[in-house]
């Protein structure tokens, strides 16, 4: 039953600031090129006391702010698939309304749940209380899970008893990227990679997800949460689990996701030196002043903007191959990437002619732009009589330039098709989420137990130093 394509989509937080950057200019694209059902009803509900123009308005106005004129198709079509109910969620008398407004649907009905964590709960109870949460019904819910795995696990019991897991779509949209899904394609389908992708060959993997923009409009959820939970949670552990899982026996939900959930299961519990975490202070980005974390904040806060983790993976294919997690705010460049660098050869035939050799390194760019390159050894041009040259030439693959028909998609454009349609393969499993709150409460606690502080760094740098010498220690320069 899990399968159906859903004729209903239900949007709680319609009017929130995900609806309107991604939501609804995900919706209106798929429709634009005929990926929807022509008689699925999209049903936004909110706080807002408005009505379906006032919603179709709204609507109209996020379309034309962030989805370029090309993609939008015929508008007015996408936008009489719009109504709206208004909702105060922690109410539960209200969602009979709600469920007038929904009606009887013909194969199901689809629920996308981007409310406040502290509404999850008397939401589902709405939901249960009304009969939306019904056989034919599956629900989709957007981070954050909880603050640590006790409450990660108590928003999941309570999701759990009204939908199956089968009809559970917890969300990390960077899973709904091209290249982080082309991830998988590189490993498993080219026989160049996957004999040299093990402790044998690779020397370390760096994962950086570094942002330009300060604390922007999510002052209190951010001081409340910090990077490591923000970031090195979700997106990172996603990263590192697709880079490290064993080849699943087939393209499946079932399968891909038993192989992350081996790799985090693995994740060793990090030691006080392995891990630096720091603050931004008053700097510079793109040459336009910026001020420091607790001055944008209003006040003294110990919530870390920056996080670097030197980890490792206790299995047979990565014993000894240290993974360097770094995320902050505030850094030069916005920039989402994975290196993943090779060994040296075991001995180089040219030393004795003055050439020296750089390991192999390969880096695969997620955001901004889309590309992969591979960095190989080759020989300058020349006759060679003062000595014989060798230098790094990189391959470079655009994915945009390489597949230049395709649309460069929204992440969620995906995630929304594989909720309606039923396909869970790029969705987080409640044992995966439960294995990453697991490491990340273990890193907190040492935190507390060190009475570990943020270390400053300037707004528009790399980060603490500490950051820089937690991997030069080890004889390795962070990928820039």
């Amino acid at each position: 039953m899990s399968r159906f394509v859903a004729d209903r989509l239900l949007l709680f937080g319609a009017t929130g600031d995900l609806s309107k950057r991604m939501l609804i200019p995900s919706l209106c694209a798929l429709d634009a090129e005929g990926l929807l059902d022509p008689g699925i009803e999209i049903i936004g509900t909110a706080r807002s006391d408005m009505g379906d123009a006032e919603f179709r308005n709204f609507a109209r106005e996020s379309l034309e702010q962030f989805l370029p004129a090309e993609r939008r198709g015929s508008m007015a079509t996408f936008l009489n698939r719009l109504s709206y109910q208004a909702l105060d969620a922690s109410q539960t008398e209200g969602f009979d309304a709600l469920a007038q407004k929904v009606g009887k649907t013909d194969h199901g009905l689809a629920i996308f749940l981007s409310t406040a964590p502290s509404l999850f709960e008397p939401t589902i109870e709405g939901l249960k209380a009304c009969g939306l949460a019904r056989d034919n019904t599956r629900i989709a819910l957007e981070k954050p899970l909880g603050t640590d795995l006790a409450s990660s696990r108590e928003i999941n019991d309570a999701v759990a008893g009204a939908f199956p897991e089968d009809r559970i779509f917890r969300i990390d949209h960077y899973l709904g990227k091209e290249t982080v899904q082309n991830l998988l394609a590189l490993r498993f389908a080219n026989a160049l990679f996957e004999p040299l992708w093990n402790a044998s060959h690779v020397d370390h993997v760096q994962i950086t997800v570094a942002e330009t923009v300060g604390l922007e409009s999510r002052v209190a959820y951010y001081d409340d949460s910090g990077a490591l939970r923000d970031m090195v949670q979700n997106h990172m552990l996603q990263l590192l689990a697709l880079v490290a899982m064993e080849p699943p026996v087939r393209y499946g939900a079932t399968e891909v996701r038993d192989e992350k959930v081996k790799v985090l299961r693995s994740l060793r519990a990090v030691a006080p030196e392995e891990v630096v975490t720091g603050q931004y202070r008053s700097g510079a980005i793109a040459g336009k002043a910026v001020p420091g974390y607790d001055d944008e904040l209003g006040k003294d806060s110990a919530t870390e903007t920056f996080v670097a983790i030197k980890a490792h993976l206790d299995c047979w294919r990565w014993k000894g191959v240290p993974f360097y997690l770094r995320t902050g705010k505030r850094l030069p460049n916005r920039t989402t990437e994975i290196v993943v660098q090779f060994k040296p050869v075991p001995h180089s035939i040219f030393s004795g002619r003055g050439a020296k050799t750089v390991p192999n390194r390969l880096v695969i760019g997620i955001q901004p732009s889309e590309d992969i390159q591979l960095s190989l050894m080759a020989k300058v041009p020349g006759l060679d009589r003062d000595g014989l040259r060798l230098r790094p030439v990189p391959l470079d693959i655009a994915m945009p330039e390489a597949f230049s028909g395709p649309q460069r998609r929204i992440a969620y454009e995906r995630l929304l098709l594989d909720l309606i349609e039923g396909d869970q393969t790029l969705f987080v499993r409640r044992d995966e989420v439960e294995a990453q709150w697991d490491w990340i409460d273990k890193v907190r606690a040492l935190w507390e137990e060190q009475g570990l502080e943020p270390k400053t760094y300037t707004a528009g740098s790399w980060g603490p130093s500490a950051a820089i010498a937690l991997a030069e220690r080890d004889g390795v320069t962070w990928h820039e």
